[in-house]
């Protein structure tokens, strides 16, 4: 099932303006009564599985990593295990990812018996070097993103400390407000209250993934495309006759823009939910992953405007969004995104995560290598 719309044609302008008041009636009257069963797409949730291993490990590095001068008693790493939702004893982990640390002897306190303590071995400390490599070479997109995040928010404003709290799905560095922030005064101001601000509007920034696809479309096509959703649901999945007129209506109406101004909108109007979708497509396709867990788009329901529902617009529009329930966490994907369980289109920054990937699978390649040659020589 595809819906995707061509040129821009008379007849539509001419029925645009009876098509938005019909389908305002029906979706005001309607939308309540509009069920979707959500259903398990396993090539999504594969996606999701292929990144659990080295999720974990990066956890255990970001602990040590903010330890002072990156190092911590063995003993202490084990006792945050269950804040970890590491399943496994340290020395049992350590020897499972062979490469990321190296275990030394120290004392706690003066006088105290030696223990052992973890740092960064020198293959973990030349990644987190290339890390900071990637993020310099790569900090014109980062501008561009911090400023699409302000740029679709209420007011221009964002919480800087719901900021860090998404720096990993969209790839920013850790010292995003301490270093990235300062050196574009032009663009960014972080107030006495912690929120960032947007200085200056950008116009070459407000513009969509789907306004750029459509303009990519016109120009190599020759004939005028207008924005609009790709809208394709899996082999095998199916929905009922009333949701897909419903979507079909809702499909005709105008693309209005993440970077529009939004406070006209009434928020229970069918220009605010197209409205909101393209919030979250965008916020999406600017993610590395083009997947957010749902509880961390959930902290920004004021600054973007979401309703408290907000997490039923994934369910709803299933033929643009797919949501996860994949570990126990709702996560909100983008369908466009991915062939099987692969991404189409891959951020140059998540050669960050490459590295780190390459890093665990040497380590463990040597660890067999070792256990192959001790069976040998037995």
């Amino acid at each position: 099932m595809l819906f995707h719309s061509q040129a821009i044609s008379s007849q539509f302008n001419a029925s645009r303006t009876s098509t938005t008041f019909r389908l305002w009636i029906q979706f005001t009257a309607s939308i309540s009564s509009l069920k979707v069963v959500w259903r398990r797409d396993q090539k999504l949730d594969q996606a999701i599985e292929n990144d659990k291993a080295w999720r974990q490990c990066a956890k255990v590095v970001k602990e040590v990593l903010n330890e002072p001068g990156n190092v911590i008693p063995l003993r202490y790493l084990e006792k945050r295990r269950e804040r970890l939702r590491l399943p496994l004893k340290i020395q049992t982990f350590l020897s499972r990812n062979p490469g990321l640390f190296d275990v030394y002897y120290d004392r706690i306190k003066p006088k105290t018996e030696p223990v052992k303590f973890l740092k960064f071995s020198d293959q973990l400390q030349r990644v987190l070097h290339e890390e900071k490599r990637i993020h310099l070479e790569n900090e014109q997109l980062l501008v561009a993103k911090l400023c699409k995040l302000l740029m679709m928010s209420k007011n221009n404003v964002v919480s800087a400390d719901k900021l860090l709290h998404v720096k990993r799905e969209f790839g920013f560095p850790n010292d995003i407000l301490s270093n990235l922030v300062p050196k574009y005064p032009e663009y960014f101001k972080l107030n006495a209250n912690s929120f960032l601000e947007l200085v200056s509007w950008n116009p070459n920034f407000a513009k969509s993934v789907i306004e750029q696809r459509a303009d990519n479309e016109s120009e190599s096509t020759g004939i005028k495309i207008r924005p609009s959703f790709n809208w394709k649901l899996p082999p095998g999945f199916y929905i009922r006759k009333e949701m897909r007129e419903w979507i079909r209506d809702w499909m005709e109406l105008p693309y209005i823009s993440p970077y529009t101004d939004a406070s006209d909108l009434d928020q229970s109007s069918p220009e605010m939910e197209k409205r909101t979708v393209g919030v979250f497509h965008e916020l999406l396709s600017l993610s590395l992953y083009k997947r957010i867990p749902v509880p961390i788009l959930g902290k920004f329901t004021e600054e973007y405007r979401f309703s408290n529902a907000f997490s039923s617009v994934f369910t709803r529009h299933s033929g643009i969004f797919y949501m996860s329930l994949k570990g126990g966490i709702k996560t909100a994907m983008l369908r466009e995104a991915y062939d099987g369980d692969e991404l189409i289109d891959r951020d140059p920054l998540l050669e960050i995560n490459d590295n780190f990937i390459l890093l665990l699978a040497e380590g463990r390649r040597e660890s067999v290598e070792q256990l192959n040659l001790q069976e040998k020589s037995c």
